[in-house]
């Protein structure tokens, strides 16, 4: 397993809801610059809803990574899901099985992220390498 951080920055566009759309979901265009062993820019698409209960709320994003990630080029997609529910907090980054390209194919991994002054991440992947039987 490798273990990488470094530092983000993002910028989120509230987007106007689909035609028909639920109008108390809030939906957003992601933008990021990723920043250390992973040299990337990110974009993608995140829905989300704050309840009347003051800090309860829910989101889920899709964002297509690419860029260098400690030396390998390619793309991945992240796929988050984060739940409020008053002071707790719960938050899930993963990456899409069979969604890395070019060095990245066979990436598997979880992402942390920190708002501390600042946007942080902690990322654990592996690269396995595919052979001709798991990919078909």
């Amino acid at each position: 397993m490798n273990r990488i951080s470094g530092t983000f920055d993002v910028k989120l566009i509230p987007q106007a809801p689909d035609a028909g759309g639920e109008a108390s979901i809030g939906r957003m265009s992601l933008d990021k610059q990723f920043h250390g062993d992973l040299e990337a820019a990110s974009q993608g698409q995140m829905l989300a809803f704050s309840s009347p209960v003051k800090g309860s709320a829910g989101y889920v994003a899709m964002e297509r990574v690419s860029g260098t990630l400690s030396g390998r080029k390619g793309s991945f997609v992240l796929q988050h899901s984060g739940t409020a529910n008053r002071s707790a907090h719960e938050l899930k980054i993963t990456v899409v099985p069979d969604s890395g390209t070019d060095q990245l194919t066979g990436i598997a991994g979880t992402m942390v992220i920190r708002i501390d002054g600042g946007h942080f991440y902690d990322f654990e992947y592996t690269i396995s390498e595919l052979t001709e039987s798991s990919a078909e």
